[in-house]
């Protein structure tokens, strides 16, 4: 899930700059790697961070899935037909009839309605059925690496090494082939920024389904959110959608499907 907060994340991380040289390839991975540590040492990076940098490897994974990006540039019909929106609505629906009070509480303190969240999550990883199998610090630092893009994905890197120092994640920790992790698959510098603890045991774990959603919820209040208002193009809300992904299709179904979900 690709986001566009490089703006916002680099004024959360003092050291941020773009003193490393990138590459597009994997001969230099290593020596950036060296520079990198210095870089993110001085954005706050502590040991077990750095040390989880010195252990990353190259992900040609990363690398291949950010190459071939097909899905977004179908059309909305096709798209949705594609990530399987009917049986998510189905799925959602069932979900939010088991557990009311769940989503209930999460939008009594966020003001976000349930179906967004549920469709979030459906969308995402099928309800946490798919979380990925890409290590996450290795795939967010290759493409912090990778010169098409590094501007947007150091901030992110630096994120997870911080959410490693935390121990939030480990080096070994999965998630998507872009780094993002958890329930509802957040970047690394988001994750950071908004994560919650929910359940309460002093430790933000976006593998936990409830602190994963209420983080969910307190990224979209954080970013404008408005209980009460509407969430379709054209009404308040859907500006927030639009800042969890960058894809307009994805936006629009979101925003498709909660409604469904919700009615």
């Amino acid at each position: 899930m690709l986001r566009i907060f490089c703006l916002t994340l680099a004024l959360t991380f003092p050291g941020y700059s773009l003193s490393a040289p990138c590459g597009n390839t994997s001969a230099g991975f290593e020596a950036w790697k060296q520079d990198f540590a210095i870089q993110a040492k001085r954005a706050g990076v502590k040991k077990k961070g750095l040390q989880a940098l010195a252990q990353t490897r190259y992900a040609t994974g990363t690398i291949a899935a950010d190459r071939n990006q097909r899905s977004f540039k179908y059309s909305l019909d096709k798209f949705m037909q594609v990530r399987g929106a009917d049986t998510i609505v189905a799925q959602g629906r069932k979900r939010k009839a088991r557990n009311p009070q769940f989503y209930a509480t999460l939008e009594r303190q966020y003001g976000v309605p349930p179906g967004v969240l549920i469709a979030i999550h459906g969308m995402e990883t099928g309800f946490g059925n798919f979380m990925g199998d890409s290590p996450v610090v290795s795939a967010i630092t290759t493409l912090a690496y990778d010169c098409r893009r590094s501007e947007f994905f150091i901030p992110h890197a630096i994120g997870a090494l911080k959410l490693v120092d935390q121990g939030s994640i480990t080096v070994a920790t999965k998630g998507a082939k872009h780094g993002e992790l958890g329930h509802t698959q957040f970047l690394p510098g988001n994750a950071l920024a908004y994560g919650v603890d929910a359940t309460g045991d002093r430790q933000v774990d976006f593998y936990n389904m409830t602190d994963a959603l209420a983080s969910t919820a307190n990224f979209l209040r954080k970013k404008g959110w408005k209980p009460g208002k509407g969430y379709q193009p054209g009404e308040p809300n859907f500006r927030v959608i639009q800042q969890w992904n960058a894809a307009s299709v994805y936006q629009q179904s979101i925003a498709i499907m909660a409604w469904r979900i919700d009615n």
